[in-house]
């Protein structure tokens, strides 16, 4: 018998459950569980970021984007490396907590090399300095990895490489976005990086909550990792 298709309510209520998941093996197992229907669901909020960090990735990276060795972190089902493909990147390496979530990766064929670990709770098995460019899509938002997860992608980017970073702009964010900007403008100020672009989105999603109606707004943040 065919799957039947899943509902926007049904979807509302599915995410509202993962706020609820306090513990990293508590949000593995939930990512899990939501991995076979990750994709056809998120397409239910119609939610934007991959696509919006993808094109303001491509507007500002003007290497060989065929050569350039992309990290995508919290890359879930590979939405974020399906985008940027269409914009000619084509070397990949994805870490994601989620098994589940990297077995559907794997499936795209997108990724050179995929790996399980948790952001913010444990080292990550790359190499330090290796990538032109590093993603993170999704993932930095109230709940999810600790706002000083930000010094960590600039470790991992070359001197000179991208960092791409998006979080949610609605109500229930507020305070964590603002604690990242602090940590970026810190950041700054130390000459480990410099801002080329934020751009901010109305429409980024549909909301999920009960005091959000219609659209929440989201955040893209384009930093350049500065030579040392």
């Amino acid at each position: 018998m065919a799957a039947v298709s899943n509902t926007f309510e049904n979807v509302k209520a599915t995410i509202l459950s993962a706020h609820e998941n306090t513990t990293a093996e508590s949000k593995v197992n939930f990512y899990n569980s939501w991995a076979e229907n990750y994709d056809q669901d998120i397409a239910l909020l119609e939610y934007r970021a991959p696509s919006l960090a993808a094109n303001s990735m491509s507007s500002h990276f003007s290497g060989d984007r065929e050569a350039a060795v992309v990290l995508d972190l919290a890359c879930g089902t590979g939405l974020v490396a399906r985008q940027m493909k269409r914009h000619g990147f084509g070397h990949f390496v994805g870490i994601d907590g989620s098994e589940a979530m990297l077995n559907v990766a794997r499936e795209s064929g997108l990724y050179q090399d995929l790996k399980q670990s948790m952001l913010g709770d444990e080292p990550l098995p790359v190499q330090m300095g290796l990538f032109d460019v590093v993603v993170i899509v999704g993932a930095m938002s109230v709940g999810q990895v600790p706002v000083g997860v930000v010094r960590e992608l600039f470790k991992f980017t070359k001197p000179g490489g991208l960092v791409c970073m998006t979080t949610r702009s609605n109500h229930a964010n507020l305070e964590y976005k603002a604690a990242l900007e602090r940590e970026l403008k810190q950041m700054q100020d130390e000459g480990l990086c410099t801002c080329v672009e934020v751009t901010e989105v109305k429409d980024w999603e549909r909301g999920v909550s009960e005091q959000e109606d219609g659209y929440i707004s989201g955040a893209v943040y384009i930093y350049k990792k500065l030579q040392f």
